[in-house]
């Protein structure tokens, strides 16, 4: 791959923007780095992005919320969605919705250059199989998307009171 181009970089987290920055600036990619879904929206058709690293995981407007958006404003822009919130349902919803590639955090630039360029990021699958906690973050995942989003019809769906389900969707997934 190429390493260069222009990178529009879609994260809350002001630090992670400033690392993720200089790292693919070293790399040779223009970088416009927004703190937010919406920002990242109204610069997307000028900047012309031929990368999009996106978070999930973001207040007033979502990540996966603004994907079509942000494939459609660029539309030759490869689209890699980087997650601390990892779950199989966002995953495949992503992928489906257009993504290249679906990264859980942390994750580190080299990967997420092999991301970009298609290839496969991962050498071989887990050893171990999941948690009991991690299963229940992964159903509570797939209910909230078949849910749209919606808490109040997720937790009906999962015969919880809609502030446990807060609460349990607060934390972060637990790891395999």
């Amino acid at each position: 791959m190429s390493e260069s181009g222009r990178l529009l970089l879609i994260d809350d987290d002001a630090t992670f923007l400033q690392v993720m920055s200089r790292s693919f600036r070293r790399r040779g990619f223009e970088v416009l780095a927004c703190a937010g879904a919406r920002d990242a929206l109204a610069s997307c058709r000028d900047f012309a992005p031929s990368h999009i690293l996106l978070d999930l995981n973001m207040p007033e407007l979502s990540g996966m919320a603004a994907l079509p958006q942000l494939l459609e404003a660029a539309p030759g822009a490869q689209l890699v969605v980087l997650t601390g919130y990892s779950s199989i349902a966002t995953a495949v919803e992503a992928i489906k919705l257009g993504a290249t590639q679906y990264l859980c955090k942390p994750a580190g630039i080299e990967e997420i250059l092999r991301a970009f360029s298609g290839e496969q990021t991962s050498e071989e699958p887990p050893a171990q199989p999941p948690s009991l906690d991690r299963l229940e973050w992964e159903h509570l995942q797939r209910v909230l998307q078949e849910n749209e989003g919606n808490i109040s019809a997720t937790a009906r769906a999962l015969g919880m009171h809609r502030r446990t389900l807060q609460r349990k969707l607060q934390k972060r997934p637990v790891r395999r």
